[in-house]
Formats: structure tokens, sequence, C-alpha cells
């Protein structure tokens, strides 16, 4: 072999590394994660094909044969990423699975990537039915319910909670709260506060005492 035939084979001389190819999964979250990306840079509205192609570094044609348009890929990557609480299996610790519920989404808000897609596919949303329509039940509902709602349905299904008091109300008294602290306060809550909105707003809505225990 030639100096020169080996100087290309093995990158030198200034020519660029060969990109790895990539199939399957590590594919998959590659245009999941550009997807996310471009949303945030260019809006949900200006969403192309060809940008989260070029992003993820791949063929247009690799996106057509699993997705039909590019709010299909962003639904998609958004089901991956969105957080869901997952409650204790025994259901005896309801104002611990409320207060962790309520703290993974506090944490989840400031994330910058996912809160400007959120962001960005909700004013789409405004416009487009379908897509707010598509949203919760792609992701949101698919998730489990929502945070808080995904506990209290948990303990009605262990009948540790009357299920007549799951009302949609009842559903939203924890991320309502949440969200209003933002608005007012421009930031997110610490944990006493977010102990407090469990205790005197979402147990004694749901049958029990204000800071109470493990439910057994």
């Amino acid at each position: 072999m030639t100096d020169r035939n080996r100087t290309a084979e093995e990158g030198g001389g200034g020519a660029e590394p060969r990109a790895k190819r990539r199939r399957g999964e590590e594919l998959v979250a590659a245009i999941h994660r550009a997807a996310l990306e471009e949303t945030a840079e260019h809006g949900m509205g200006r969403l192309t094909m060809e940008g989260i192609a070029r992003r993820a570094g791949t063929a247009k044609t690799s996106l057509y044969r699993r997705w039909s348009a590019p709010e299909d890929i962003v639904l998609e990557a958004l089901y991956r990423v969105f957080p869901v609480e997952e409650p204790s299996p025994g259901a005896d610790d309801l104002r611990g699975d409320l207060i962790a519920a309520l703290v993974l989404m506090r944490d989840a808000l400031p994330e910058p990537l996912l809160s400007k897609v959120m962001g960005s596919v909700l004013d789409e949303a405004t416009r487009r039915p379908e897509l707010h329509e598509r949203l919760y039940k792609e992701v949101f509902d698919a998730r489990g319910g929502r945070f808080t709602r995904t506990v209290l349905l948990h303990y009605a299904e262990h009948g540790r909670i009357d299920p007549a008091r799951l009302t949609p109300v009842v559903f939203d008294i924890g991320e309502a709260l949440l969200i209003k602290y933002g608005v007012d306060n421009l930031g997110v809550p610490d944990d006493d506060y977010i102990a407090a909105i469990v205790d005197q707003a979402i147990l004694p809505a749901v049958g029990y005492p204000p800071g109470a225990g493990p439910v057994g």
C-alpha cells in the first residue's frame, strides 16, 4: 500500500472522517432530537422535513419511511421525553406521590429545549385545532394522564380514593397552582410551597386531611 492510499484510508492529510452510519433506534433518536431542536429554533409553523433531515445528518427519504409530516416526528419525540410520574406500586403514600408528581412537573418546566418546543407547539395549536387534539391524545394522555392526574387515578384504581371525587377541577388543582405561581413570581416554587399545594388543596379535595401520611 502506498503512503497516498494509506493516508486516504486512515483519514489523514486533512480529509474529513467518514460519518458513522446510524440505524434503528440510534437514527430515530437523532431524528427526534433534530426535530425538537428545529422546532425550538424555527418554530412549529416553519418546521420542514428538509430541516430535520439536515440537522439529523440523514437523508430526507429516511424520514418519510416512518413519518408523513414534521409534526408526526415532533409529537413522537415529545412522547418519548415528556416526564411522567410513576406512583408507588402499592398506592401507599398518596401525599408523597402527589408531591413527587408536582416536583417532577416543576423541574421539567424550566428545561430550555422542552419548554421552547411546548410553547411553539401550543402556539401553533391555536391556529390548528387538530394539532392541539393530537398533542393531548398522542403525548399527554398517552403518557398516563399528566402528573397529579396520574397519581390520583392510580390511587382510585387501588381503592384508596373515591373515583367520584376525581373531577376535572380536582385533576387540575396541582398543575394550575404550579403554573399560577410561575406567572405571579416569574420563577418556580420551592418544595415547601409544593407541599402546601398538596396539603391545603389536593388532599382535602379527595377526602384526606391536610398533611395526611401514607395511605394504608
